[in-house]
């Protein structure tokens, strides 16, 4: 079968632009492909176009619209999530504008359609008190116990995304003075976080219980599953989620109803700016391209009194321890999934 230009453009989108020229995140990928997956389901049931006769003609500016309000009206999709789906369909008419300038005014009417403004969640976010406790219900008489502790607390210490957690090898950590980790973050950016006394004897003696210290193992996962594999997103939350009823039911002040891995980033921060630490130096731990994305922490809490960095550290280790399923009939579909996985 032919390939259409459509498909054509996009295999290119994702694997040329998007992967090897910005280098984006698995996340990215993941929520553009199923952007694009939902776009084909909207083509094929509402305009009677499958995917392999879509061509890049179809892509309208008012097919676009259409497609945002059917997200909304029959997916129930909010403000948000709508914006979400724009965003990838404008990276792709921002890519299209420089591919296939013979159609540059149609790219462009795409990339003029506005966000619909939405309300913005308040962070939500652990006290001190309460990492204390989601910490305290993790066993440390089990290799697993072991491991779960070294990992919510280094993504509490860190205050890395998930996803750069996920991809950590031995080989990101430096447990010699000047102790840190380094993280990759959005676009493959470098950072380097440093980690307390602490979290550094706690990752050591994790290291060595799974020989991960011994030469040749540097670069396998630093936190796998029981096949040796790295743990994915789902895992983690899955993991946390176990201590997290646990604490919640043993002091649901101190555990809000929604938690998720992310909390934990949030906070990290919250507990740096409490603590007195420039919004600088908190843009520059979690990786944010602009001053104005931590901000929002400032916003949620004006509680800014003390030192530095060293002052904002709380011990948290206890003492004791040294998809969705999208039409399988075509092929750009099954690539689209497969991306996504």
């Amino acid at each position: 079968m032919k390939t259409t230009d459509f498909a054509k453009h996009l295999t290119a989108f994702f694997t040329e632009y998007l992967i090897g020229e910005r280098g984006v995140s698995p996340n990215t990928i993941r929520s553009y492909s199923e952007s694009f997956s939902l776009l084909l389901n909207f083509l094929d049931e509402q305009v009677n176009i499958k995917a392999d006769n879509l061509r890049l003609e179809h892509i309208t500016r008012k097919t676009v619209l259409n497609f945002l309000d059917w997200l909304q009206d029959t997916k129930k999709s909010s403000n948000a999530t709508r914006n979400q789906r724009l965003a990838a369909l404008r990276s792709f008419c921002t890519y299209m504008q420089y591919e296939d300038v013979k159609r540059l005014e149609q790219w462009q009417e795409i990339l003029s359609i506005k966000v619909k403004t939405h309300e913005k969640r308040s962070v939500n976010y652990l006290s001190i008190d309460g990492i204390k406790l989601l910490l305290a219900q993790i066993p440390i008489n089990t290799k697993k116990g072991r491991r779960d502790l070294a990992l919510i607390s280094l993504l509490y210490d860190s205050g890395a995304r998930v996803q750069e957690l996920i991809d950590l090898t031995p080989a990101s950590l430096k447990l010699e003075k000047p102790c840190h980790v380094t993280l990759f973050g959005k676009g493959r950016k470098k950072r380097i976080v440093p980690l307390q006394d602490e979290q550094v004897n706690l990752l050591r003696s994790y290291m060595e219980e799974n020989r991960l210290d011994l030469s040749g193992f540097n670069q396998r996962p630093l936190f796998f599953n029981s096949c040796g594999r790295k743990l994915t997103n789902s895992g983690i939350s899955y993991i946390l989620n176990n201590y997290i009823n646990h604490a919640r039911i043993q002091d649901p002040e101190l555990i809000p109803e929604k938690i998720s891995p992310h909390t934990l980033r949030h906070s990290k921060a919250m507990h740096l700016l409490q603590a007195g630490v420039n919004l600088v130096y908190i843009r520059d731990i979690l990786g944010h391209v602009s001053i104005q994305t931590t901000e929002i922490y400032a916003r949620a809490d004006s509680k800014q009194k003390r030192e530095a960095l060293e002052s904002a550290y709380v011990n948290m280790i206890p003492n004791d321890i040294t998809e969705r399923s999208w039409e399988k009939d075509q092929e750009l579909k099954i690539w689209l999934r497969n991306l996504s996985k």
